[in-house]
This record gives structure tokens, C-alpha cells and sequence, in this order.
């Protein structure tokens, strides 16, 4: 994969760390924040990483959300060379029944197209389904942070409650008749200025990436991934977790706290 490669050492020129925390045997969830827009740098150079360390001998599933095959269909097809494969539950178990490990970013629009401000925070809009996934399956989780991917575009914020109100009042159809859950408004390439979630090709920031310890959980099972309190609790847990890793890589990077 040429192409890959020179996106990883040139354009976005990729530092990464913490690969002494995945383990080395056994199946894992893991659980990542990505950044950049539709893009999202972030998960595309972190995949790569994974196979040009790995090859094919650890393989990887990564759940990416169903409307990207249906809006952008050759995204989806790059996306698919790197083991992306539609975010829903039953793919997600079937790659596990498979002996295969998943990656899955829970803040899915939401999280990529995060105003510029929120850059540095993870971003869940507290979305619990992967908690209960790896509590069902009784894997650990593996959370990998990134820093610099969202300044391949600058999100000014969103409009979605206004457009979702034009909508459902005055009928306004949606492109491509697929509600988009999020409506930025962001600078970037190659509308410079655009409105709404359409594709963007990202600027070069260079991009650092970090796997964090695994986080295994004292429970597992059908019993512990319908309890809530215990599933809030793994949440938390988790989120606190990966905000603490982002926090030290960002100071590790820039210098600043």
C-alpha cells in the first residue's frame, strides 16, 4: 500500500507509541476517539500502523458507520483495504467469534466533527454500546488516543438542531435522504468553507497516536452488560482513562499542561 505509506511518513508525518501495551496474545476491543472529519486521518494511519507492524498474522476488524457505504462508496472501498467492515454489533461478534480483535470509535459524526475547541477532549456523546460489547464478549479494552488529526480541518460548530427543526417542520429533505446526525460548519479542503458533513480532504498536521494500557473489567457476561450502574461505572472508567493518556501525549507533544 505506496500510497499509505507516504501519507504515514510524509503528509501527515506519524509519531506513535505505547505498542508495548497491546498484548500479545488474545482478543481485545479497541476502543479509540477519532479526529478529522469524514477523513479521519487518525483512524486511517492507525490502521495502517497496525498492519505494516502485524501484517495479516493479528487481524483487525475495524466497525465504521453504515452511511459512509451508502453516501461515500469509495471511501468505504479504501476503508475496506484497511479491514473496515459496517459498525453493528453483529459484526462486531462475528469477528470475534473468528479469533479477530475490533477496533470501534463510539463518538462516531459527533466525535469527528467536534467543534475545533473540543479538540483535545475525548468525545463519546455518551454512547455505552461498546462497554456492553466487550463486557458480552469478555474482552479487555485497548484505548488508543491521537493528538493533531483535527487540526486537518477546523470545526466552528454545528447546526444540526436548527436543520433538523427546517426538517421535520417545513419538510427540508436531507442529502441523500440520510439524516446526518451532525451539521459542521468547517474550513478546510477542498470547499475552504463548508456547510454541513460533506467529505473533506485533510490538511497536513502532522498526527501522533497512542495505545494506552488495556483495561480489563471484574465482571463479563450477559449479566454484567445489562447492568447499568456497572456499565455507567466501565464508562466512566474507561473515558477517564483515555482523557488522562491524551492529556500526557498532548504534553509530551507540544509541551504545555
Amino acid at each position: 500500500m505506496p500510497i499509505w505509506e507516504w501519507f504515514y511518513r510524509y503528509y501527515f508525518r506519524v509519531t506513535s507509541d505505547g505498542w508495548q501495551h497491546v498484548p500479545p496474545t488474545g482478543q481485545f476491543l479497541i476502543v479509540g476517539s477519532h479526529n478529522g472529519g469524514l477523513a479521519a486521518p487518525d483512524m486511517f494511519m492507525g490502521m495502517y500502523d497496525w498492519f505494516r507492524r502485524f501484517g495479516t498474522d493479528r487481524a483487525i476488524y475495524g466497525l465504521m458507520h453504515p452511511m459512509v457505504w451508502k453516501v461515500f462508496p469509495e471511501m468505504a472501498r479504501q476503508a475496506t483495504i484497511c479491514g473496515a467492515v459496517q459498525a453493528h454489533p453483529r459484526m462486531a461478534i462475528a469477528a470475534f467469534r473468528r479469533g479477530a480483535s475490533v477496533l470501534v470509535f463510539p463518538g462516531g459524526a459527533q466525535d469527528v466533527f467536534r467543534p475545533h475547541a473540543l479538540r483535545d477532549r475525548i468525545y463519546f456523546h455518551d454512547r455505552k454500546g461498546f462497554i456492553k460489547l466487550a463486557l458480552r464478549e469478555g474482552v479487555p479494552i485497548l484505548p488508543f488516543v491521537s493528538h493533531g488529526a483535527h487540526d486537518t480541518l477546523f470545526v466552528l460548530g454545528d447546526l444540526y438542531d436548527g436543520m433538523r427543526q427546517l426538517h421535520e417542520k417545513f419538510g427540508m429533505p436531507w442529502l441523500f435522504d440520510l439524516d446526518p446526525e451532525v451539521f459542521p460548519v468547517y474550513v478546510g479542503l477542498p470547499w475552504l468553507l463548508a456547510i454541513g458533513p460533506l467529505p473533506n480532504f485533510p490538511l497536513p498536521a502532522q498526527i501522533h497516536t497512542r495505545f494506552c494500557e488495556p483495561i480489563a473489567f471484574d465482571r463479563s457476561g450477559p449479566g454484567a452488560a445489562h447492568d447499568r450502574d456497572y456499565v455507567d461505572k466501565c464508562y466512566d472508567r474507561v473515558v477517564t482513562a483515555m482523557q488522562r493518556s491524551l492529556d500526557d501525549l498532548i504534553v509530551k507533544v507540544e509541551g504545555r499542561s
